[in-house]
Parts: C-alpha cells; sequence; structure tokens
C-alpha cells in the first residue's frame, strides 16, 4: 500500500471522495508547502546575512531555488498523470511560467518596501520584518501560486495536447 492510499484510508469517507476527486490541487497545495519552507528559509537566511540590503534580491533567489524544487516534484507527483509533451518543451515552459511568477511573488515586497517605506529608517525594525513577511510570503506567495496552478493545468501540463488529442497516461498511478 501506498503513503497516498494509507493516508486515504484514514480520512473519513465524504472528505475522501472530496480528496479523490481534487487530488491534483491537494497535491500541488502539499508541493507548495515544502516549497514555502525552502523559500522562507532562503529569503531570511540571505535576507538577515550576506544580502540584508537587497531584500528583494533575497526573495528572487529564494523563488527560484523553490521552483527548480518545484518543478520536479510537480512533473514527478502532483501533475504525473498529465502532459504529453516532451520533457524540454515542458520545462521550457514551466520556468518561463515560473519566471512570470517571481515577478508576482516579488511585487507585493517590492511594493511594500519602496512604495509604501515600510521599511527603515521610515518605521520601526518590527514593522518592517511584518511587512516584508506578510507582503513577501503570503500576499506574494498567494498571487504567485494562483497564477501558476491556472498557468501549469493550462500550458505545461495539459489534460490534452495542443493538437486537441488526449495526453498520454503513461504516467498514471492510483490515488
Amino acid at each position: 500500500m501506498s503513503a497516498v492510499d494509507s493516508v486515504l484510508a484514514r480520512i473519513p469517507q465524504p472528505c475522501r471522495s472530496l480528496a479523490i476527486r481534487h487530488r491534483e490541487l491537494l497535491k500541488f497545495g502539499i508541493v507548495g508547502a515544502i516549497t514555502f519552507f525552502i523559500d522562507t528559509g532562503i529569503f531570511y537566511t540571505l535576507k538577515l546575512t550576506i544580502l540584508s540590503p537587497k531584500p528583494v534580491t533575497s526573495k528572487v533567489i529564494a523563488v527560484l531555488a523553490a521552483t527548480i524544487v518545484s518543478y520536479v516534484l510537480n512533473r514527478e507527483w502532483s501533475f504525473r498523470t498529465r502532459g504529453g509533451r516532451r520533457p524540454h518543451h515542458e520545462a521550457t515552459l514551466y520556468f518561463v511560467i515560473s519566471g512570470i511568477a517571481v515577478g508576482m511573488y516579488s511585487a507585493p515586497l517590492w511594493i511594500s518596501r519602496y512604495l509604501l517605506h515600510l521599511q527603515t529608517p521610515f518605521t520601526s525594525r518590527l514593522v518592517e520584518e511584518i511587512a516584508d513577511f506578510t507582503s513577501g510570503q503570503i500576499i506574494g506567495l498567494l498571487v504567485g501560486m494562483a497564477f501558476r496552478w491556472w498557468a501549469f493545468r493550462k500550458w505545461v501540463f495539459p489534460a490534452e495536447q495542443p493538437d486537441g488529442r488526449a495526453a498520454p497516461r503513461d504516467r498514471i498511478s492510483t490515488p
């Protein structure tokens, strides 16, 4: 029995059928949670050490590292029953869309810091840290994640190929 099957067996039946129906979204969310911790760890490590005067640069580097991990996990787990594109084409689309998402992840932090001036000396260090976390790790993450979910399903891991044929299901796994 796989790990997914053992978890599903413990979920009450009404929730189990909902989880099975939305398993791609749940897997995408789990991958997002894993990469959130990677992103947050790298962001704060860089922001509080070698890149302290450059929080947006720290954020971009953190998102790029998390995106690489995200690609592998999404391709091999979240969207493994979708696709049909050649791996290099799929990877190119994934990283182009993720590049757009980096801007979406970083924009709220940039707005917070440089338009709203929520940084020292204009505000206290505590307010700066709360604003950085809220704008960079919550608002930016939600905006970027919503965009990536939609774009990945539409272009990177489509249910059908661009010519309208159904995508091959050679990577199907049981729920």
